[in-house]
């Protein structure tokens, strides 16, 4: 299709040869109209002089053939209001009218038209686009066994998205039409053998248009590759046809990305001219959604009416923005004709009923997803299994959901939000590990961001015993309604998997957020939960202590017994020292021991030394015992160091000392004890601290 020329046809040198060979002879219409030159058909019409009913019969055909409807409606309407008008205006002023959108005035038309093929494949378009089954079947019936209604049939079961039943009909027309080569003189077809049927196509030369046409069905059938090889047999003859190229580029933006895609539009954006007005506004759609939404409040309303997925795309456009509303709002009052239809109004249905809380929206959905995945023509394609599983996410039945997800998965290894349906039916199925590992596959910030996504993989991590890596997840939200359910799911899941330390935290968390009886009472159960760990040994100790600052974070009198119980158990369970204990003691407290202490000596040693308590001894004798004992001290050493030393060390003192006894032996001992000491302050700090003498 030559829609303008940027250049003469002929070069300056072919120009000079013909002035000297004398004046060429001016092209006839008959000679443009069999180059399907429309443009130059039209010129010679408009400049030839010649004027009439046949002219401007001619002017509408040139005009309709350059997709310049309005023109040729024109043309035809002034016709009807002559006299004695051509038969076929009704009937051509009725395919203006439908081109238009303009149905019922194309009914009326026909109406008044002769009865003719044309005429009757019309009125099939029409009940179609009107909606009449029964006028459809009725029409259908009229169709002939000729190419005209063959093709015209088949483009009806392209428009209700019978792909198969359109490509079969090609390749009929094909068969039926191909050369007498020994190649294709025996050729049966399988029904769906895609290659063959692509050898076929190159084979016949005469109906290269169908090349666009099973381009087309493949397309919508995501063969996309199929698609490409199918079509480049067509461009390789019309290199500047602007469906060819715009079917071209689709393809390329499904079988790589949205700039190979805009690449291969620029040729087609280059020869698009004002006279071809619908190329212009497919080049403008396709462009907003190459550019992945780029410009589409600005592009895709004034084109709602004129091409029909404008309205779909910019309801997608308005679901990405979050503005369900929109959405909802301009889908509503649409009758769904067509898969991408049905399944564009389920989603925007399901939003609704998920962001209203509505189970009547949700029903919607499930009721048009179940429609388009169990249909005999999708029920087996990537969309319908989509569909299928759809629904039963909305029913619940996950097991369902796994099926039919599972069997498209690895068309779908870098789809975040595929991975993200799939991860949510895995975790709701009890299988936590691989929706964990799907879940960490997601790459989408907003995805990552969502509290669904954060809460689901928390709970992941801790059925995978991963409780740390869940309470990172909480500790990096911000303070919010989502934080307090996480922090409430963090603490349930914990407690029900034994994991009582985060349980814990997590429930103190919502104790200081809500002093509810029930975070309590969840908290009081697993601090008692880390306390019966540590006993079976399966915590550490040390963990004893944050456990118990846990607990006194709440004003109950429960809390003291607690704690009691808690402290009676760490003392009655500390380890006793060893010889070897107290070998690596000594020589981390004074620096070095005599090469020749052993452990024995140190346990005999201590004993001896203080057994009782000798009057005579004083602060210096016992510094001057310890440099005898263990060869020197550190030089900074003090009596007070020492003494802080075996308050370290040892745990209990003697059953017979009281707390006289041991006053007198520090005044006597070690000189002096702070003014504000008492014998009972005393006494249980030895309790505490000391182990054995």
């Amino acid at each position: 299709m030559i829609l303008s020329r940027a250049k003469p046809a002929v070069g300056s040198g072919v120009a000079s040869q013909s002035q000297s060979s004398g004046r060429k002879k001016v092209p006839k219409m008959e000679d443009f109209l069999n180059a399907r030159d429309y443009t130059g058909a039209l010129i010679v019409l408009e400049f030839g002089g010649s004027k009439g009913n046949e002219t401007e019969m001619w002017i509408g055909y040139c005009a309709f053939h350059l997709g310049d409807y309005k023109r040729a409606m024109s043309v035809y309407e002034a016709l009807t209001h002559t006299k004695n008008p051509p038969a076929d205006v009704p009937t051509n002023l009725a395919c203006c009218y439908f081109f238009l959108g303009m149905y019922p005035e194309a009914q009326r038309s026909v109406e008044r038209a002769p009865a003719s093929r044309l005429k009757t494949r019309l009125c099939f378009h029409l009940a179609h686009k009107l909606g009449d089954e029964k006028k459809l079947m009725e029409y259908h019936q009229q169709l002939e066994d000729i190419i005209e209604d063959q093709l015209s049939l088949a483009s009806i079961h392209y428009l209700r998205s019978h792909y198969q039943e359109a490509i079969d009909i090609y390749k009929r027309i094909l068969l039926d039409n191909s050369p007498p080569q020994d190649s294709l003189l025996d050729l049966e077809l399988p029904k769906r053998d895609k290659h063959q049927i692509i050898r076929v196509l190159r084979a016949n030369r005469e109906y290269l248009a169908l090349n666009v046409y099973v381009a087309l069905c493949y397309y919508k059938l995501d063969y996309y590759d199929v698609s490409q090889e199918v079509l480049q047999v067509y461009l390789q003859q019309f290199p500047d046809s602007a469906i060819a190229i715009n079917l071209k580029a689709c393809n390329h933006f499904r079988l790589y990305n949205g700039k190979a895609a805009e690449s291969e539009l620029r040729s087609l954006m280059d020869q698009s001219s004002s006279s071809f007005n619908f190329g212009h506004d497919l080049i403008r759609h396709n462009l907003v959604v190459f550019r992945g939404g780029e410009g589409a409040l600005q592009v895709l309303p004034s084109l709602v009416d004129v091409i029909p997925e404008a309205r779909l795309n910019l309801v997608i456009y308005y679901l990405r923005q979050d503005d369900v509303t929109e959405a909802y709002e301009l889908i509503k009052d649409l009758e769904p004709a067509v898969p991408q239809e049905y399944i564009l109004k389920g989603v925007v249905n399901a939003t609704m009923g998920q962001e209203k809380g509505s189970r009547e929206h949700v029903k919607v959905a499930q009721q048009y997803f179940q429609l388009v995945g169990s249909s005999s023509s999708e029920c087996d394609t990537i969309p319908g299994r989509q569909c299928m599983a759809s629904c039963f996410f909305l029913l619940r039945q996950f097991e369902d959901v796994l099926i039919y997800l599972s069997s498209i998965k690895s068309f779908f290894s870098n789809d975040d939000s595929f991975n993200f349906n799939y991860a949510q039916a895995q975790a709701a199925k009890g299988n936590y590990k691989e929706a964990e590992d799907t879940f960490l596959l997601i790459q989408d910030e907003k995805v990552r961001g969502d509290y669904v996504y954060i809460s689901h993989l928390a709970r992941c991590y801790v059925m995978n015993k991963k409780p740390q890596a869940a309470w990172e997840l909480y500790l990096k939200m911000e303070t919010s309604s989502d934080s307090f359910s996480l922090l409430q799911l963090l603490a349930n899941d914990c407690y029900k998997m034994g994991q009582f330390w985060f349980a814990a935290k997590a429930f103190d968390m919502l104790e200081r957020l809500d002093p509810n009886p029930e975070h309590w009472e969840g908290k009081r159960g697993a601090c008692t939960g880390v306390f019966q760990r540590i006993i079976a040994q399966q915590q550490p100790k040390e963990l004893l202590t944050d456990v118990i600052q846990l607990l006194r974070n709440t004003a109950n009198s429960q809390v003291e017994h607690i704690i009691r119980v808690m402290k009676r158990w760490a003392k009655d369970n500390r380890p006793s020292s060893t010889p070897s204990d107290l070998l690596r003691h000594h020589p981390t407290f004074y620096g070095t021991i005599r090469p020749s202490t052993t452990p024995s000596d140190l346990l005999r040693h201590h004993p001896t030394f203080y057994d009782t308590i000798r009057p005579s001894t004083t602060p210096s004798d016992l510094l001057q015992h310890h440099l005898t004992f263990y060869g020197t001290v550190r030089p900074s050493t003090t009596p007070s160091d020492l003494l802080r030393h075996h308050q370290t060390f040892y745990d209990t003192i003697r059953p017979s000392t009281t707390p006289s006894d041991l006053l007198q032996h520090h005044l006597t001992f070690y000189g002096t004890v702070r003014p504000s000491t008492t014998p009972s302050d005393l006494l249980r700090h030895h309790l505490t601290f000391y182990d054995t003498i």
